[in-house]
């Protein structure tokens, strides 16, 4: 009980000192405890939005896939007969037809689209019954004719619509307009679709092409009957080939389908929480540290008077463990709010979140709690340790604890040791000849080199921060020289500081390094080998539409227009080894629009009757050349002898590994309504008329608003952008763990503060101003900070590039180091220092000189 009380008094003594130490615990566990409250909601969001809709029984076509109807732009398709003998089935009640798309966009009368820009989808549904389970009519009434819509809230509000107002849906089977006849309020949260509702007759035929067709059928079970017996009840009344769920199982198939967008967000964010805490380690290792060597006198008066080392050590632990509660119980709190800031940053997006399905279970709190108590007391240890070590007389003779110059020297051969191993790691990962075994490597590497930085800080505290001193700090007199002993004079503290800052920018300075080389390969990859002038497609994978193709056809200026079509198939090599491949069909003159090497044979010749290409990788891997024939079975259509005219080569990064084939040598193999729509659309100008044709096909496509016409600059400005908007999010989550090193530094700055009390005073005693006293500090801040980003830049290069080497083995041949982003980091972490200076360089100007002198 005595240690307790000695610990919570020194805790509530110190805590001031130990304020940033929980600042740091707080956030690293309100990023965990946010990440897992929002993914929580968003289970719970579209749990809800499942039991709502769902019926009870649904059938669904025996082939519906997926991922059909973005490519043929017609979803899989019921008979109207069917209906029928699913309303006989013994225990069905109120059985609806339904029709669905989500390959249509929806313009308003300014030839805006008013679907969602942030991945969720424009559905078209037919209007019945069922939609009262999830939607009310807020205005208006239901659509009744084929000039009426009905039109969601949400998308209503966000784009100005209203009763009345006409909108235009452009679908695979053509455009056709009707005016708002209301507007549909949901009774659940809508997580961001746009829905547009039309009476049956014209979906059927708008939408799927003609009536009597449904997409789904759906049956709520009599009174009595459970979901299953309804289910077997259907099957026996409709026969085989038809896809049936349960209630149940749709909603179990709806959370898999978003199970990996979910996961991949949830441990991504929890990646980067990670970092944070990492990061936090060193903040309060520091402290404690820090915090010990200031009470030297204190402890040996405690061991002088009998306390044991194991007391004195469970007393630091103790601290840390309050420290530890105190923070995560904060940071459990705040990850509420982070939650709900995050689920405002996703409406803004387009993914709507309602707090009032806001989830904060159990685990929630433990998990956050648990983890930041046991990362602060591990943090603590070695301090804790220390503490437990000191001698009486040694602590009642000296302030401070004494460095020990062996274990300095262990832990500088330690740090060599591991950095050595590291660089080879990263040099072997270089060299590799395959992707698998060169990436253990890299990841071995990047742990080592972290390891082995972090160990060795201390060591190149010395001989960095003299470097610096000449460079920037000898500039500013005595002062700077002041400064730059300050820095050395525990090279340890400084080491963990430096790190504490280093990891952060060393992730930001590898990402830098890995995205600038993919922009720069793609582009060499684009002058290399796109011959075409324009590129035509849509930026969420819709199909390009008949309609909108024929506009651009009859484009002036045009000199050809080249169809990419993307097919699923079946190929069984001549050995008899089938393997499932995407299939493109493209037009003849799509050898010329993507200038494609090959290793055997002619590419011009796999447009020919019955040819075909395959990819170098596939041909070695299955035996193929040139003259062999493959069997090709048509997902949907018939089985075709094709004829292997060329071999392409797989070291190109666009389009590596595909097979070709002539769009018309696939007509031939499936039917109409089977066939994809092109995904993307090349076009090359006449001689001459560029700007023209570009003009000309920016026109043609001006009444189709979901897609873009792009020439080679355009296209490589978007995937600078594309690339350059990851990198934004990534360095906004790493922002945390730089946060987190910003505190550290201020943290050693202020408990350096303290422990130099009596200096302070005896060097202001001497002449020192206040101005000065506060540049010493600042100096020695920016010294710190720039120590931590030399260390950090130079090991993320290091990282980036060995990356770089392993991303060339899929075609990212070129590195580029972006030494402007480089450089701005690196002078950005220069006021990084200054900012984390000016609160304890302002408490260090207003000590009292007198009383500084006087303290212990």
């Amino acid at each position: 009980m005595s240690v307790l009380k000695t610990s919570l008094r020194n805790f509530l003594a110190h805590k001031g000192r130990m304020a940033l130490s929980a600042v740091a615990v707080l956030l690293s566990v309100a990023f965990v405890s946010g990440t897992l409250v929002f993914t929580d909601t968003m289970n719970t969001t579209f749990d809800k939005l499942f039991a709502t809709t769902a019926s009870d029984v649904t059938v669904s076509p025996g082939g519906a896939t997926d991922d059909e109807a973005p490519q043929t732009g017609r979803p899989e398709t019921l008979p109207a007969a069917l209906l029928d003998k699913v309303a006989k089935a013994e225990g069905a009640r109120n059985v609806q037809g339904a029709v669905a798309s989500l390959s249509v966009t929806v313009v308003d009368a300014k030839n805006k689209n008013v679907g969602p820009t942030g991945g969720a989808p424009t559905i078209a549904v037919n209007w019945s019954p069922n939609e009262l389970r999830s939607v009310e009519i807020a205005s208006g009434h239901e659509p009744r004719g084929p000039t009426d819509v009905v039109v969601d809230a949400a998308t209503a509000e966000k784009h100005g619509l209203k009763l009345g107002d006409e909108l235009r849906t452009i679908s695979v089977t053509g455009d056709f307009t009707a005016k708002i006849s209301g507007i549909a309020a949901f009774k659940v949260t809508n997580p961001g679709a746009t829905l547009v509702y039309f009476e049956t007759a014209t979906a059927q035929r708008e939408l799927l092409g003609r009536e009597g067709l449904f997409t789904q059928i759906t049956a709520d079970a009599a009174p009595g009957v459970s979901d299953e017996a309804l289910k077997a009840d259907i099957a026996a009344a409709v026969g085989g080939g038809y896809k049936l769920q349960t209630a149940a199982e749709a909603a179990d198939a709806g959370r898999e389908e978003l199970a990996g967008f979910l996961d991949v967000m949830k441990y991504a964010m929890l990646g980067f929480a990670g970092i944070a805490f990492l990061v936090g380690i060193f903040l309060i290792v520091n402290t404690f540290s820090m915090l010990v060597a200031q009470r030297t006198r204190e402890i040996g008066l405690m061991r002088a008077i009998g306390s044991s080392r194991r007391q004195v050590n469970r007393s630091v632990l103790i601290e840390a463990l309050l420290l530890g509660l105190v923070g995560s119980a904060a940071g459990v709190a705040a990850g509420v709010g982070l939650a709900v800031g995050l689920m405002k940053l996703m409406s803004a997006v387009g993914m709507e979140l309602s707090t009032g399905d806001l989830t904060v279970k159990w685990t929630t709190p433990v998990v956050g709690v648990v983890l930041g108590v046991v990362v602060t007391v591990l943090a603590a240890y070695v301090p804790a340790r220390r503490a437990g070590k000191i001698s009486p007389m040694a602590a009642l003779r000296d302030a401070g604890t004494p460095a020990d110059g062996r274990a300095g020297r262990v832990r500088g051969g330690i740090g060599l040791a591991l950095t050595a191993a590291g660089a080879a790691a990263l040099v072997a990962a270089a060299r590799a000849e395959e992707a698998v075994p060169g990436s253990a490597w890299l990841g071995l590497g990047v742990v080592l080199s972290l390891l082995g930085f972090v160990v060795v800080g201390p060591l190149l505290a010395g001989v960095v921060v003299r470097a610096l001193g000449v460079v920037v700090l000898r500039v500013f007199g005595p002062v700077g020289r002041m400064a730059e002993r300050n820095a050395l004079r525990n090279p340890r503290r400084t080491g963990a500081t430096g790190a504490a800052l280093m990891i952060g920018l060393a992730l930001v300075a590898c990402l830098s390094v890995v995205g600038s080389s993919m922009v720069a390969s793609a582009t060499e990859e684009l002058d290399r080998s796109v011959g075409a002038d324009f590129i035509v497609q849509s930026g969420t994978g819709q199909p390009i539409v008949p309609q909108a193709q024929a506009a651009l056809e009859k484009a002036p200026g045009i000199d050809h227009v080249t169809e990419y079509k993307w097919l699923d198939v079946t190929v069984t090599d001549p050995r008899g080894k089938k393997a499932e491949q995407g299939l493109a069909a493209a037009d003849p003159t799509y050898a010329r629009d993507l200038r494609r090497e090959t290793t055997a044979g002619r590419l011009a010749d796999a447009y020919g009757p019955d040819a075909m290409s395959v990819g170098s990788d596939y041909a070695t891997a299955h035996g193929v050349k040139v003259g062999d024939v493959l069997t090709v079975a048509f997902k949907g259509g018939k089985p075709a002898k094709l004829k292997v005219a060329a071999i392409t080569s797989d070291q190109a990064n666009v389009d590596k590994g595909a097979m070709y084939t002539n769009v018309t040598t696939a007509a031939r193999y499936l039917p109409a309504d089977r066939m994809p729509h092109s995904l993307l659309l090349l076009a090359s100008a006449k001689d001459g008329q560029e700007t023209q044709a570009y003009q000309a096909l920016k026109d043609a496509l001006a009444p189709y608003p979901q897609y873009k016409v792009s020439n080679q600059a355009d296209y490589k400005e978007q995937l600078q952008d594309q690339v350059g908007q990851l990198l934004n999010i990534v360095y906004g989550l790493l922002a945390l763990a730089i946060v987190v090193a910003v505190l550290g530094v201020v943290n050693t700055l202020a408990l350096s503060v303290v422990e130099r009390t009596r200096e302070i005073g005896l060097m202001r005693a001497i002449g020192l101003s206040r101005r000065q006293l506060r540049r010493m500090i600042r100096l020695e801040s920016v010294v710190i900070a720039l120590f931590g980003a030399l260390l950090g830049l130079g090991l993320g290069m290091g990282w980036g590039t060995a990356a770089q080497k392993l991303l060339a083995l899929e075609g990212l041949g070129v590195l580029d180091i972006p030494w402007p982003t480089i450089l701005t980091v690196f002078i950005a972490s220069a006021f990084v220092g200054l900012f984390a200076a000016l609160v304890p360089a302002f408490r260090a100007g207003r000590m009292n000189v007198l009383n500084a002198i006087a303290s212990e």
